[in-house]
């Protein structure tokens, strides 16, 4: 039984690992057909979004299965929960990469505008929060969740920047208030992605040391 047991839990590490890509994958191409204004790209983040909403699915029918034919205990009972969780917050970095895509279809139909923001730093910090997030909770590494959340600020502190571009862009360029609000939109989704990145690695950190960190983001600021 053990050995099934573990072969399963191999197989739910393989399955969460391939969302986990394709998810960074969706992220990584609507930033990329932001900066671009490229509609073809953003299709196909929304085309994509097909399969990840089955591999979700997929996965979370694994974990129910490990739970229902198994009956883990201990960690191994709250790695699958953990899976759950996470598997939930990568459905929505999904649904917030279609967001982007398809604020970059509607930017597309504009006269182009700018603001001097960075959004592939932003996207950068993003994608490595969930890249950072997924492999602690594999590696059950708390001291890696936690720099995800430390990164959480930085992201957030970036938002705050495009927000203030915005609002001078609106001022300078009145006539164009819907192309800078679609772009604001845009760095809102990233921001949000970032959250979700934080939640697993909060979830993380109390499947290892089995301490509750929401709330408490001052515990990560240096």
């Amino acid at each position: 039984m053990a050995r099934h047991l573990q072969s399963e839990m191999d197989k739910l590490k393989e399955l969460s690992f391939n969302l986990c890509a394709d998810v960074e994958e969706s992220v990584q191409k609507a930033v990329q057909a932001l900066e671009e204004r490229n509609p073809s790209l953003a299709e196909t983040v929304i085309a994509h979004d097909g399969k990840i909403n089955k591999s979700e699915v997929e996965l979370e029918e694994e974990c129910l299965k490990i739970l229902a034919l198994h009956q883990p205990v201990a960690n191994d009972l709250r790695f699958v929960i953990a899976v759950l969780k996470l598997n939930n917050d990568l459905e929505r970095i999904g649904d917030l990469a279609v967001n982007i895509a398809e604020r970059v279809l509607f930017l597309s139909q504009k006269d182009p505008v700018t603001i001097p923001f960075d959004f592939a730093t932003m996207a950068d910090k993003t994608k490595r929060m969930v890249q950072k997030a997924h492999r602690a909770l594999v590696n059950r590494d708390a001291d890696l969740a936690r720099e995800v959340c430390m990164l959480d600020d930085e992201v957030d502190e970036m938002n705050r920047e495009v927000y203030k571009h915005v609002e001078e862009g609106v001022r300078n360029h009145p006539d164009k208030i819907s192309s800078m609000f679609s772009l604001l939109s845009a760095a809102r989704h990233l921001e949000r992605i970032a959250d979700h990145a934080t939640n697993i690695a909060e979830d993380v950190i109390y499947m290892v040391d089995g301490e509750i960190v929401r709330h408490r983001t001052e515990d990560f600021q240096t």
